[in-house]
């Protein structure tokens, strides 16, 4: 087909299907920015660790206020964008505002991120350095800019928490949505395929392998038959839990018991105790009592250890 008979074509089909049109409205906040964003927030996080040149001790004080000047202008362009998009009456002062929260957050956020790279190294006796475990493990990025993009999250921020989560996620294949919950020293270990949803919530010290899902049983549906958004829709994880590759939990009732595991391709829908072992036998799911010492407690906590 000519070019100008097929830019009559899809101006045609721009009229007539609409649907997938953003036009006259307000500008979106840009893919490639974005992805340059989070590329310059992972160098704050970790200086020195994906620069060009070897960064000096002596020059990291006018390296990072450089960095975070164009951060900081970038962030609160996109944050407005953001907002406008929702049509925030204030989108100008309440993206400075935001801006300087969740920038302040970078602190708490890269003393989270050390608890993960602390949680690899100890969870995996393939890695020999934490300069091998920062600069390789797919975890690292991922879940770094999920604890940035949370942050944006719990502030109502629209579309930038999913783009900062999805640069994420195409980099690795883990897919985290930025409304979970995720406590200190989690670990992903090789990580392909793995899936947190929204209203997930996971404790401290939570190990899972590739493939895992962490996801809703159904979707609740209104009286004409749409979505209901923002309710709890995904299980609980609570500390200490080791979860195998590709078990899938569903379910937002659904609470795996600290000091847990969960064997590989178990499929869950029902929450199981502390100190409980879920695995397949033959056919058979079986959950059981890690040790003899909560054998002995079995039943005592109101769960009934058979499912």
């Amino acid at each position: 087909m000519p070019t100008n008979a097929l830019a009559q074509a899809l101006l045609q089909s721009y009229v007539r299907d609409g649907g997938i049109n953003h036009l006259d409205g307000p500008n979106l906040p840009s893919q490639d920015t974005v992805a340059e964003l989070a590329r310059d927030l992972i160098h704050v996080l970790f200086p020195g660790y994906f620069e060009a040149a070897s960064l000096q001790q002596q020059d990291v004080a006018p390296w990072l206020e450089k960095k975070l000047e164009k951060i900081e202008q970038s962030f609160c362009t996109e944050v407005e964008k953001c907002l406008r998009f929702a049509r925030d009456p204030e989108p100008v002062e309440n993206a400075a505002r935001i801006t300087t929260h969740t920038l302040a957050q970078l602190i708490e956020v890269r003393r989270l991120v050390q608890t993960d790279v602390a949680a690899a190294y100890t969870g995996d006796p393939a890695a020999r350095s934490v300069e091998e475990i920062i600069l390789a493990y797919p975890c690292v990025l991922v879940i770094s800019l999920q604890r940035i993009a949370h942050v944006l999250y719990t502030q109502g921020v629209p579309l930038l928490p999913r783009m900062f989560t999805e640069f994420g996620h195409e980099r690795t294949g883990i897919d985290i949505h930025p409304g979970a919950r995720i406590g200190a020293h989690f670990f992903i270990d090789h990580g392909t395929g793995v899936v947190i949803g929204e209203t997930a919530v996971l404790g401290d010290h939570v190990k899972i392998y590739q493939g895992v899902t962490l996801g809703a049983k159904s979707f609740e549906t209104d009286a004409n038959g749409e979505p209901i958004k923002g309710v709890k829709r995904h299980p609980d994880i609570e500390d200490h839990v080791t979860i195998y590759a590709h078990a899938t939990i569903l379910g937002g009732t659904t609470r795996i018991g600290a000091h847990s595991v969960v064997g590989a391709n178990v499929w869950l829908l029902e929450s199981i105790p502390a100190h409980s072992i879920a695995y397949y036998q033959d056919t058979n799911l079986v959950v059981r009592p890690r040790r003899a010492k909560e054998a002995a407690l079995a039943g005592a906590d109101g769960f009934d250890w058979t499912i």
